[in-house]
């Protein structure tokens, strides 16, 4: 299996290598030369654990390392999850709850990131060298990868977060990690600002090198990899239990990495009638799948932070369908978008649905599904559920992504119900002592930053 980038700048390149670029030399996304139809697999399939089904979707993408090292790095980095099943779905009401909170730091971002950073230390210990990872997070995507990383030899992090724009417990949970190699960077703009300053570091192509910078960011491919397990996973739990023949999903998104692994879980042969994508205020992914126009706006600060995106850096993967593989008209939409913060797709695409569920739908999810079956869902999760209920389809099972435990937005829950959300995880951090350092917005900045610790 061979990896190119979407705007077609550079040959193809094997797993272990597209990992270590993460975002191509030409600034596009990597992704499989072909995708495996596993369509005859479903039925083997069906009865694996997690990560026997992990291994075996994995294996497919990976075939220049090892199957037992594989099965190995997927054994370790899924020992960390406090349930057994890993990604258990749960029925809650007439939908099905797919929980992937259960991981090291109570979000999805875990499932991707505990594999991840295995991986980095595997190939480091392969080839040599070290790694000094940047990363931009608008929440959960900071302190997983943080999670991931800590203490590895030879790997340093750099997790640039919007300044005040996080959760406080997110914001707690990145910064309370003190380990040498752990450096927070609270950047004074929004979450789009620090994807900008990152994609645009990495754009330099010697700087890159010189200085050993890898991602942790959805542009990473074996990020996205991961995450089609789950699809999977689910899809076969609810099957059994209900006796559908297909299944949809509601998946909240912003950066659009989450619901592109559900596209290619359906591109490799999982029977899913419809993604359902779900967005808060900041609608940028919705307008465009009910209108076909790709516009950027401003951030709007929402009880979904890490959902506060208006550019969706996943997105590229999915336009590079969309233009059917072509790397010129992609590179050519990509390129207008720069200029005129625009773009246009015309016709649809059946598979999707979209919506959005502003603040006061959000709550009022939360406080409906409480009262009605006593089950707690997180602000991003309560979004996912309001859009879908507009979708339901009494033939089709729901199954829901929960993006993370609603301890982690204490401030919603409460506003929503009245209570406070524990977890004993979170609660340890109360008094935990913090190290980060603000910095402005401004890539000048960033980078005599990386150079100076990485010397």
């Amino acid at each position: 299996m061979k990896y190119i980038s979407t705007r077609g700048g550079m040959g193809p390149v094997s797993f272990l290598d597209a990992v270590m670029t993460g975002l191509a030399p030409d600034g596009g996304l990597l992704l499989p030369e072909s995708l495996p139809d596993v369509s005859g697999k479903l039925d083997a399939w069906k009865n694996l654990s997690y990560q026997e089904l992990a291994f075996e979707v994995m294996r497919l993408f990976t075939t220049d390392m090892p199957e037992a090292n594989l099965k190995r790095l997927i054994e370790k980095s899924y020992a960390t999850f406090r349930a057994s099943e890993v990604t258990p779905v749960v029925p809650v009401g007439n939908l099905h709850i797919l929980e992937l909170w259960h991981g090291p730091t109570l979000a999805f971002k875990d499932v991707a990131l505990q594999f991840l950073g295995n991986l980095f230390e595997y190939i480091l210990e392969k080839r040599g060298g070290e790694l000094n990872i940047l990363g931009a997070t608008s929440g959960d995507t900071g302190s997983a990868a943080i999670y991931g990383v800590h203490g590895k030899k030879n790997i340093r992090i750099f997790i640039m977060h919007p300044k005040g724009r996080t959760s406080p417990i997110q914001e707690k949970q990145m910064t309370s990690v003190l380990d040498d190699n752990v450096f927070n960077l609270a950047v004074e703009g929004t979450f789009d600002d620090c994807q900008h300053l990152m994609k645009s570091i990495f754009s330099d192509v010697a700087f890159k090198h010189e200085h050993a910078l890898g991602s942790v960011n959805s542009v990473n491919w074996a990020r996205v990899l991961a995450q089609i397990v789950y699809y999977f996973y689910a899809a076969f739990r609810v099957q059994k239990s209900t006796g559908a023949k297909e299944v949809q999903f509601s998946v909240p998104t912003g950066n659009f990495g989450d619901i592109m692994a559900g596209y290619l879980a359906v591109q490799m042969g999982l029977p899913i009638k419809k993604l359902i994508l779900a967005t808060n205020e900041n609608n940028i992914l919705s307008r465009f799948f009910n209108t076909g126009v790709y516009s950027m706006g401003e951030v709007v600060p929402t009880l979904s932070p890490s959902m506060d995106i208006q550019v969706a850096s996943n997105f590229e993967r999915y336009l590079y369908y969309r233009a059917g593989c072509d790397s010129e008209k992609l590179t050519a939409l990509m390129s207008g978008f720069a200029k005129s913060k625009s773009l246009t797709v015309p016709g649809a695409d059946a598979l999707f649905a979209a919506g959005e569920a502003n603040t006061v739908q959000t709550l009022e999810t939360i406080k409906n599904v409480y009262a009605e079956t006593s089950y707690v869902l997180d602000p991003h999760t309560a979004v996912g559920v309001a859009v879908a209920e507009r979708f339901a389809d009494t033939d089709v099972p729901t199954i829901c992504l929960a993006t993370a435990h609603p301890a982690k937005f204490t401030d919603a829950i409460e506003q929503a119900i009245g209570i406070t959300a524990h977890h004993p995880v979170l609660d340890q951090l109360a008094d935990a002592e913090t190290r980060c350092e603000t910095i402005a917005n401004d890539e000048a900045d960033i980078r005599d930053y990386l150079v100076m610790k990485t010397r």
